[in-house]
């Protein structure tokens, strides 16, 4: 670590703290040449893969995006916000512990019908509608009697 003071390389730590609930790791540094102090902190970079579109095209992750179409099933229904954001939460994890560096977009979809099916049944069944699209009556009659068996 260079010393922001002086651009020595030789920096020694002092001391070492977590903060943020354990997601951060805090530094106390002293610079071996000049002897000043400085603080770093230190965070795992967790990168997301990138989505593979159905029409073969790339484009990076994008979580509002996520949020946006599961807000949009749960729409008018009583399902909270920590809820919300913990089926977030889940989904990214699966997508980080693929360990790929690209997933195909039909992963991200079966993996919102699984998060929504706990959720809400209703918001399940719109997602579906329009993530499998459906043809005709017989198709949703079909995916509403699964999940009645379920």
């Amino acid at each position: 670590m260079h010393c922001p003071f002086c651009s020595t390389e030789e920096t020694k730590v002092i001391d070492s703290r977590l903060v943020s609930e354990g997601y951060q790791v805090r530094r106390r540094r002293e610079c071996t040449k000049c002897h000043e102090r400085f603080t770093t902190f230190e965070t795992a970079e967790l990168v997301m893969p990138k989505i593979i579109k159905n029409n073969g095209t790339r484009e990076p992750f994008n979580e509002d995006k996520l949020r946006r179409g599961i807000q949009h099933a749960l729409e008018k229904r009583p399902v909270s916000s920590d809820d919300v954001e913990k089926a977030i939460s889940h989904i990214m994890y699966q997508l980080r512990a693929t360990g790929e560096r690209e997933v195909p977009s039909k992963l991200v979809g079966t993996l919102v019908m699984e998060q929504l099916k706990t959720l809400d049944k209703v918001a399940y069944i719109r997602f579906a509608s329009v993530y499998l699209s459906f043809e005709d009556i017989n198709e949703f009659s079909k995916e509403i009697e699964k999940l009645k068996d379920s």
